[in-house]
């Protein structure tokens, strides 16, 4: 989060822009200096009332920290093993095998606010098969045993699909940005959230 001079800054130039442009990185850029962009993301949320669970099981359920989910995240592409969030769930792990190999898992990450963070990943070679979906149900059923709001962040369509068929809503978006530190001499940058959702923040 910003402090100090930079806080000023960016509060100054959000006054500028009317909400929805808080999550335009073209329009954010016009009136800060950014130094780095991630996203916009969309989140979505699902209740016991409107969720739909996928009837196929998972494979097996596994602890948080565990050899097999490991070496499935150092299998994948780097940027996509941390995009996904499983390298920090606090749930149990629950997975699709081919074989003995894993090739799906989700989990969450409990978040303030009872929130439970869905992390999803699909081994690229096992895409378009439906494994998302039963992992992500799994994981989500879990979390609305314990009584938790599950939330999903997502980018890319297809992720934003898996959702929508389990039945979360689509209530925000969420950008983060990287801005240039003012001072002289400095390279550096402060990361900050910009987002628009009704009732949950992270």
């Amino acid at each position: 989060m910003p402090t100090g001079d930079l806080a000023v800054s960016v509060r100054e130039a959000f006054a500028q822009l009317p909400v929805p442009a808080l999550t335009d990185p073209a329009r954010l850029g016009a009136v800060l200096p950014l130094a780095g962009v991630l996203g916009p993301a969309t989140l979505a949320y699902c209740d016991e009332h409107g969720f739909r669970p996928d009837t196929r099981e998972v494979t097996a359920e596994l602890p948080a920290v565990h050899g097999d989910l490991a070496a499935f995240l150092a299998s994948v592409p780097v940027d996509e093993a941390e995009e996904s969030g499983l390298a920090g769930i606090t749930s149990p792990a629950f997975v699709v095998r081919a074989g003995a190999r894993l090739v799906a898992a989700a989990g969450y990450q409990r978040w303030p606010g009872n929130v439970a963070h869905v992390c999803v990943l699909t081994a690229p070679s096992e895409r378009g098969r439906g494994h998302a979906r039963v992992v992500a149900s799994a994981a989500v059923t879990h979390s609305l045993a314990g009584g938790m709001l599950p939330q999903w962040r997502a980018r890319p369509e297809p992720s934003r699909r898996v959702a929508r068929t389990l039945g979360f809503r689509e209530l925000g978006v969420q950008l983060s940005i990287r801005v240039r530190q003012p001072a002289v001499g400095s390279t550096a940058g402060r990361s900050h959230r910009c987002g628009r959702h009704p009732a949950v923040h992270d």
